[in-house]
C-alpha cells in the first residue's frame, strides 16, 4: 500500500501484523530468529566481526525490541523509527573468513532479517497462538511488505506473493544457510546469564536454572526449524518431539488467555494500542528501553547501537 506522494503507509490496528507481532509469546521465538538470521552468510560475518551480542545477549535482545516493534507500532512515527534502524546499520561492512565482502544494507541481506521477522510472526502465531489461516498468511505476507517499505530499501528482494516467499524461504534454508560460528553462538545458552530483570538471583541458583532454561529454548527452536534447517545444523526431531511440541503451544496459549490483553504485549506494542484507544495522546513520547538494557557505557555513542537518551 501507498500514499500519496509515494510515501509508505505504516500499518495500523487493523492489521493482523498488530494482533500478532508484539505478543510476548514471540520470546519463544527469539533464539529461532537469531540464529536463522546469523546463518546468512552476510549477516552472520557481520555478527562475528561486529556486534557485541555475545557480551550482553539478554540486553541485546531486549532492548532491540523496541525500535524493532516501532516500525510496526510508531503510527506516524514509524518511517522515522524505520529509518533509525536502518541506520544502526550503515557501518557494518567487512570481508568474512571466506573472502567474500559483505555490508548489513545489501539489499538480499537486509530483507533476510526482515524475512525471519515476518516468518517468526507466523510461526509464533501457529504454533502458540492458536494458528493461521491461508489466507491469514496471505495478508501477513502483505502486510510485511508494506512493513517492509517503510526501511526506505530497494524492493527487488522482496517476493511478489506468498507462494513466492515459500519458494524463496525454502531456496534460503535448503540452499543459502550456513552452519557458521554466529549461528552457533546463538544456540550456545552454555554460559547464559539471567535476565537483566532477575540479575537479583544469586548465581547459584541461575545456575541451577540455567541448564533446563536451555534445553528448553534450544528445543522449542530446534522444532520451529525447517527439516532442511535442522539438517544443516545436525539436529533430530522425532514424532514423539513434534507431539510434544503441539501440546507445548496449545499449553503456552492456554496460559496466556488468562493474561489481560494488554499485559500480553510488550511496552512498544502496548503503547501503540494504547495510542490507538485513547489511553494516552497520540502526541506522547515514544516508550524506549530501560536503562537496565542499555549498551555498556564505552559503546553507547557507536552509532550502529540503540541507546536512547544518551
Amino acid at each position: 500500500m501507498r500514499s500519496q506522494g509515494d510515501r509508505p503507509v505504516p500499518l495500523g490496528p487493523e492489521s493482523l501484523t498488530w494482533k500478532y507481532f508484539g505478543d510476548w509469546r514471540g520470546m519463544l521465538q527469539g533464539v529461532w530468529a537469531g540464529s536463522m538470521q546469523n546463518m546468512h552468510p552476510g549477516l552472520g560475518a557481520g555478527v562475528e566481526q561486529h556486534s557485541t551480542f555475545f557480551d550482553e545477549r539478554w540486553q541485546r535482545l531486549y532492548r532491540s525490541l523496541y525500535p524493532i516493534g516501532g516500525v510496526v507500532f510508531d503510527g506516524d512515527r514509524a518511517e522515522e523509527t524505520a529509518l533509525q534502524v536502518r541506520g544502526y546499520h550503515a557501518n557494518i561492512k567487512g570481508i568474512d573468513a571466506k573472502g567474500r565482502r559483505y555490508h548489513a544494507l545489501d539489499p538480499d541481506t537486509f530483507y533476510w532479517a526482515h524475512a525471519t521477522f515476518f516468518m517468526g510472526t507466523v510461526l509464533t502465531a501457529e504454533n502458540f497462538m492458536g494458528g493461521l489461516t491461508e489466507a491469514q498468511k496471505v495478508q501477513l505476507f502483505d502486510e510485511h511488505v508494506q512493513w517492509y517499505r517503510l526501511y526506505g530499501m530497494s524492493m527487488r528482494p522482496v517476493p511478489a506473493t506468498w507462494p513466492d516467499f515459500q519458494q524463496y524461504w525454502e531456496r534460503m534454508c535448503g540452499d543459502v544457510l550456513e552452519d557458521n560460528m554466529a549461528a552457533r553462538g546463538v544456540l550456545d545458552l552454555s554460559r547464559l546469564g539471567p535476565p537483566p530483570y532477575a540479575s537479583w538471583l544469586p548465581e547459584r541458583v541461575w545456575a541451577v536454572l540455567r541448564r533446563p532454561v536451555a534445553s528448553l529454548f534450544v528445543w522449542i527452536t530446534v522444532g520451529l526449524y525447517e527439516p532442511s534447517v535442522r539438517e544443516l545444523l545436525g539436529y533430530s526431531w522425532s514424532t514423539r518431539d513434534e507431539k510434544v511440541f503441539t501440546l507445548f503451544g496449545k499449553a503456552v496459549d492456554l496460559v496466556f488467555g488468562l493474561v489481560p490483553p494488554r499485559r500480553r504485549l510488550h511496552p512498544r506494542a502496548r503503547a501503540g494500542w494504547d495510542r490507538e484507544q485513547g489511553r494516552i495522546p497520540r502526541t506522547a513520547p515514544l516508550v524506549h528501553t530501560p536503562a537496565r538494557n542499555l549498551p555498556p557505557v564505552q559503546r553507547r555513542s557507536d552509532p550502529s547501537h540503540y541507546a536512547p537518551n544518551v
